[in-house]
């Protein structure tokens, strides 16, 4: 690789890549960029810097990475509800991960972005009829009708994401994360009396406290009635990354390891994107892109990693070894987590790198049943994560967090949990154009149970 100097947003358009996208209307493409790079950002350099310092006390353990939303965002989704709902659970979450952890809470939705999906084949069969498949709905249309590549779905992208971060901060300016009114968080579809009555206890023990600070005259209202909420996505299409990524004066106080002249190249599509198992080819186009950005930038790490690779990617998209700059994202299965993990924990700490892990027990858990339907287990999912919890804490390391695919709906896609879904039951409301998500009873018992470990954890 070259050195930084030689880094430009176009720089990955001279390695190879993959997940290519082709389009037969050349014409149509350069208008479609021409027009994204005359749009101004839809995030700015100072919430990305806030974001790139909360994740350095993530990386150290000081505090926990909750990231979460679908698999693959529709822009049908950019609606007051469906938006309403994600941010209400990841808050939900979130506040029964501090309770457990008695640590900050970093909240990154997989939202406001996440249009593009890579998929193992260009085309896939529906209905008996062979068809390009489904890759997001920035790139084609679920319906067998629109899998033609369309250009302008780029811009149309653009302003559906601007348009759901728009209503986000607009909600959680309103106060639809005010502690003072935790009881507003209602739990919507989650009608199991155990999960209501421990969600009502921790809320009850919140309210409590903030009653006394507010009577002893310490109550600093102002921070308790909005959080930050970040976007993110796979930086999948790197003709739209490029297309937004733009030379920006840093925020006041922040010295950047990749410039020092005052500015630097930000991606303001999202505050944090990441790199796909399918797509981190050492030598390959994504690759190439992420290492000119300032943005804290995530990388999935799946079973097929080696160890001296991972060092080397984190040399080439970190050289300056930033704390909390590169997230790991592990992705490995509930029966390969605890051979993998370690020596991954092991090289990564011989190299110098300090990085955030973070857990995502989705991924190398997904099985299709006998009549095709794609699912997984929720037990395979805790399992996951409870193997990665013991593994970094018998190498004195930190998980960092956990990205999860989720909803705010009651779906029935993955099966298990309290409310005992089985494979049967899966027809009920699977509607994922992608991969299976948990519900939002299954999430919110997910993190009691995370939250759970860490209080057992924290008594011994």
């Amino acid at each position: 690789m070259g050195s930084a100097a030689e880094w430009s947003p176009s720089s990955w358009q001279s390695k190879p890549i993959k997940q290519v996208v082709t389009y037969d209307d050349q014409t149509a493409v350069s208008a479609a960029l021409s027009k994204l790079s005359s749009l101004p950002p839809i995030v700015t350099p100072t919430e990305i810097i806030k974001l790139k310092s909360s994740l350095r006390d993530a990386a150290l353990g000081k505090s926990f990475l909750l990231q979460g939303g679908d698999c693959a965002e529709l822009f049908s989704y950019c609606a007051d509800d469906p938006i309403n709902a994600k941010i209400k659970l990841l808050l939900q979450m979130s506040l029964v991960l501090i309770w457990g952890s008695n640590k900050p809470i970093i909240r990154i939705g997989r939202m406001a972005g996440q249009y593009a999906k890579p998929r193992s084949s260009p085309t896939e069969i529906v209905d008996g009829k062979e068809m390009p498949s489904f890759r997001g709905d920035i790139l084609n249309g679920f319906d067998p009708a629109h899998r033609h590549v369309d250009p302008d779905r780029l811009v149309t992208a653009y302003f559906h994401s601007a348009t759901t971060l728009n209503y986000i901060r607009g909600q959680l300016s309103s106060g639809i994360a005010d502690l003072h009114n935790p009881l507003d968080w209602d739990l919507g579809h989650v009608q199991d009396e155990g999960l209501q009555k421990k969600y009502s206890q921790i809320v009850s023990n919140i309210s409590e406290s903030l009653r006394f600070m507010r009577t002893i005259g310490a109550d600093t209202s102002g921070q308790l009635q909005t959080v930050d909420l970040y976007t993110s996505h796979e930086g999948l299409v790197l003709e739209y990354e490029q297309s937004l990524t733009r030379r920006l004066k840093h925020p006041v106080g922040y010295q950047s390891s990749l410039s020092n002249d005052g500015r630097g190249w930000y991606n303001t599509s999202a505050h944090f994107i990441w790199i796909g198992d399918r797509t981190r080819q050492i030598d390959g186009g994504h690759v190439e892109y992420f290492r000119g950005i300032e943005n804290p930038i995530g990388i999935k790490v799946g079973p097929s990693m080696k160890n001296d690779e991972l060092v080397e990617l984190l040399d080439i998209v970190n050289p300056n070894k930033e704390i909390g700059k590169v997230t790991l994202i592990t992705r490995y299965g509930k029966d390969k987590v605890e051979s993998m993990l370690g020596p991954h924990i092991e090289a990564v700490k011989k190299s110098g790198h300090v990085v955030v892990w973070q857990c995502d027990p989705m991924h190398g858990n997904t099985h299709s049943t006998p009549t095709g339907i794609k699912t997984r287990s929720f037990n395979s999912i805790f399992s996951e994560l409870s193997s990665a919890l013991k593994v970094h804490k018998e190498h004195s390391s930190f998980l960092g967090g956990m990205h999860l695919e989720l909803t705010g709906d009651a779906v029935t896609e993955c099966t298990g949990g309290s409310e005992g879904l089985a494979e049967e039951d899966l027809s009920l409301n699977y509607t994922t154009y992608c991969d299976p998500r948990l519900n939002e009873k299954q999430a919110l018992e997910l993190a009691f149970l995370v939250a759970g470990h860490y209080r057992e954890d924290n008594a011994l």
